[in-house]
C-alpha cells in the first residue's frame, strides 16, 4: 500500500493548503458560515477525533492520515490529538464527544453519518466548542445552533475519474477481442445517496469511454466486511463483470478480483479510500480517494486563527480534496493522458460529472430535481446538471439512471 509514502504526500499538499482555506464570508457555493471564535494558541489547542473504524479500515484510515498531516501543517504535536475510535454511531458517541469536551478540546470532529444526531445533541449542550461531522446533512437546519458543521469532499469527481480509468481498460480489452460483453460490477454497502453518487459517477466515466458498457450493483449491508465485499465481487464476476468498482472500505473485493486474476480471468478492480496494489498487484487499476486533510487543515486553522467556519464544507478537484491513487501496471495505454485531460475540464469547469445529456431516467433527460430534505424546495438541476454538494455538503444524487442494475442481497 505504500501508506507512508501516501501520508508524506498528504502532509506536502496540505502544507501548500493551510493558508488557502482561511477566507472570510460565504464560499463560490454559497454555504453559511458559524460565528467567529476568540483565537485559540496553536499550543494550546486540544483536537478530539470521533472514528467510526480504526487503522484496519480504509476510511478511517484516510480520515487518520488527513488529520496528522492537518496537524503537522499547523504546528500541533501528537499529544494534542485525543482520538476515540472504533465508535458505534450510537449513545456511545455522544459519551465519546461529552469525554472530549472534558478533556478540553475546543474543536472535535466524528466521521459517520450515524454519528450526528449525537454530535448535535453535544453542540447544543457546549456552545463553546466546535462539533464537525462528515458526511451528515443537518447542520444547516439546527435554529440556534452555531456550533455543529457538516463536511465532505466533491468524491464523485474521483470517481468519475476512476472510471475513466477503467473505462479505458475496457476498451483495450474490448479492442484485442478479450471481452465482448462490457458488463461492469460495482459493490457497495447502502442504497444511500452517498453510494448511489458514487456509482453512478464512477459509470458515467466509464461510459465517456465505452459508451454501451452497464452496471450491475452488489450491496453488502455494511461499511466494513471483507467477507461480505469478497462473496459480493465473486458473485459479480459470476455473472460476467470484469470490472469490479467498489463504495465499501476494505480489500475484500480487490482481494477477491486479484485471485480470480491470478486464474487467467480478465477481470480488474477499481478501489476506494486507499491503494489497492498491495493486496491486488495486477488487478487493481486505481482507487478513488479523499484527500480529508485539506478539511481538517481548513477547521484547524479556523481555530487557531479566529475565523468563521463553513457550515458545509464540500471540496474537489480544483481544491486537491480528491483525487485517484497510483495507476496500477495493467492500467490501458495512454490512461495517465486521459486522466489528466479529464481533471483539467473538471477544474476548468468543462466537465460536469452529472450533465444531465449523459443519461438518461427511463430513457427520458432530466430537466429537474427537487428534494426539500428538510428545506422549503431544494432544486438541484439547473443549466443543464446536477448541482450534487452544492446546496449541502454531503451527497444528495439518489437517481436510479438507466443502465444500472442494483441486485438483492440475498441474491448472494
Amino acid at each position: 500500500m505504500k501508506r507512508f509514502i501516501a501520508i508524506a504526500l498528504t502532509v506536502l499538499m496540505v502544507l501548500s493548503l493551510c493558508t488557502a482555506f482561511v477566507a472570510c464570508g460565504k464560499d463560490e457555493k454559497g454555504s453559511d458560515e458559524g460565528e467567529a471564535q476568540e483565537p485559540v494558541a496553536e499550543n494550546d489547542l486540544k483536537v478530539g477525533a470521533i472514528l467510526v473504524g480504526d487503522e484496519n479500515e480504509g476510511y478511517t484510515q484516510a480520515h487518520m492520515d488527513g488529520i496528522k498531516a492537518a496537524a503537522k501543517a499547523c504546528g500541533l504535536k501528537d499529544e494534542q490529538i485525543i482520538w476515540k475510535k472504533n465508535i458505534k454511531e450510537d449513545e456511545t458517541c455522544y459519551d465519546a464527544a461529552i469525554d472530549l469536551v472534558h478533556q478540553g478540546c475546543q474543536i472535535i470532529f466524528a466521521n459517520s453519518f450515524g454519528h450526528e444526531d449525537y454530535m448535535i445533541q453535544a453542540a447544543r449542550e457546549n456552545p463553546d466548542v466546535l462539533f464537525c461531522h462528515a458526511t451528515g446533512q443537518n447542520a444547516a437546519k439546527q435554529e440556534g445552533v452555531n456550533n455543529i458543521f457538516n463536511y465532505f469532499t466533491g468524491i464523485y469527481e474521483a470517481r468519475y475519474v476512476s472510471g475513466v480509468v477503467a473505462g479505458m481498460k475496457l476498451k483495450q480489452l474490448m479492442d484485442e477481442g478479450k471481452v465482448t460483453d462490457p458488463h461492469i460490477g460495482y459493490v457497495g454497502a447502502f442504497p444511500y445517496a452517498e453510494v448511489v453518487s458514487g456509482y453512478t459517477a464512477f459509470f458515467l466515466g466509464i461510459q465517456s469511454i465505452v459508451p454501451e458498457a452497464y452496471m450491475d450493483v452488489q450491496y453488502t449491508g455494511s461499511w466494513f466486511d471483507i467477507a461480505a465485499e469478497k462473496a459480493a465481487a465473486e458473485f459479480l464476476m459470476a455473472r460476467g463483470c470484469v470490472i469490479i468498482g467498489q463504495h465499501a472500505d476494505s480489500t475484500g473485493a480487490p482481494t477477491a478480483v486479484q485471485a480470480a486474476h491470478a486464474e487467467g480471468k480478465e477481470v480488474y478492480s477499481v478501489g476506494y479510500n486507499v491503494d489497492m496494489l498491495n493486496v491486488a498487484p495486477d488487478a487493481a487499476l486505481t482507487s478513488a480517494t479523499n484527500n480529508w486533510g485539506a478539511y481538517y487543515t481548513y477547521a484547524i486553522k479556523t481555530v487557531i486563527d479566529g475565523t468563521a467556519m463553513q457550515q458545509d464544507w464540500c471540496k474537489g478537484y480544483i481544491d486537491n480534496a480528491v483525487g485517484i491513487t497510483e495507476l496500477g501496471k495493467s492500467c490501458a495505454p495512454g490512461t495517465q493522458e486521459a486522466v489528466d485531460a479529464v481533471i483539467a475540464k473538471i477544474k476548468s469547469g468543462e466537465l460536469h460529472v452529472f450533465d444531465c445529456s449523459t443519461f438518461t431516467v427511463k430513457g427520458e433527460h432530466l430537466t429537474s430535481y427537487d428534494k426539500s430534505f428538510g428545506f422549503d424546495g431544494v432544486e438541484l438541476i439547473w443549466d443543464g446538471y446536477f448541482h450534487e454538494s452544492e446546496k449541502i455538503s454531503a451527497p444528495l444524487f439518489d437517481i436510479r439512471i438507466d443502465g444500472i442494475t442494483e441486485l438483492n442481497a440475498d441474491q448472494i
